[in-house]
């Protein structure tokens, strides 16, 4: 039974990796609009304004289209507009209907629509790389030390592999279900890593707990 268990589980993990690089080939992964190709306007009301005033103004506009709205500057009185595009169309709509909103005189020409390039995903989690493998050392050299009775070299291979393979389930997983690559990214792939490393401690508590038994007999 266990040995069906352990053969099911390897299967569905060979179909996440295999689908998962299918995917990322023919797509690539899914981003948040943030690290996307998108466009943004910053427009500066000179007063104090009320961000779900700004969502009603861009749904209207805008549509269906994904948008970002953020404060900006030191008093909050600008707002920064980010979406998938903006026509010069678009642009004047908005920039009218601010004006009627707040009483303001803006003019649609003196805001430029600015072109955001896409944020690629090495980019995102570069800054992380050092801190895990300097993370991944320290923890490696723990499990050597803990399960000295253990082989060295074979715990050093499984562990790494048992974290390699969890992440990259992980990735095989992002991909399938186009879970957008953003804030939360990060987050999930730090519990991904815990999460494999206690499996490791689990697996080697069982290997170690046998080694005694051995040792008892």
């Amino acid at each position: 039974m266990k040995q069906k268990s352990t053969k099911i589980l390897v299967i569905f993990i060979a179909i996440i990796l295999v689908v998962g690089a299918v995917i990322i080939f023919a797509k690539g992964l899914a981003f948040e609009l943030k690290y996307q190709n998108n466009q943004k306007v910053e427009i500066n009301l000179g007063k104090e304004f009320n961000e779900n005033d700004i969502k009603e103004i861009t749904n209207e506009v805008l549509g269906n289209q994904p948008v970002i709205i953020q404060a900006i500057e030191v008093y909050k009185d600008s707002v920064s507009i980010t979406t998938t595009q903006i026509t010069e169309e678009q642009k004047t709509n908005m920039v009218a209907k601010i004006n009627e909103k707040y009483g303001t005189e803006l003019k649609a020409e003196d805001i430029t629509i600015e072109h955001v390039s896409h944020v690629r995903g090495r980019d995102i989690i570069k800054p992380y790389v050092i801190p895990f493998v300097i993370v991944t050392a320290i923890i490696l050299a723990y499990l050597v030390i803990r399960y000295n009775k253990l082989n060295s070299l074979e715990l050093l291979t499984q562990s790494i592999g048992i974290i390699v393979l969890a992440q990259l389930v992980l990735l095989g997983i992002i991909a399938i279900t186009r879970m957008p690559i953003g804030k939360f990214t990060i987050p999930t792939i730090l519990l991904v890593y815990m999460l494999s490393t206690y499996i490791c401690t689990t697996k080697f508590d069982k290997d170690l707990e046998k080694i005694k038994v051995k040792e008892n007999k």
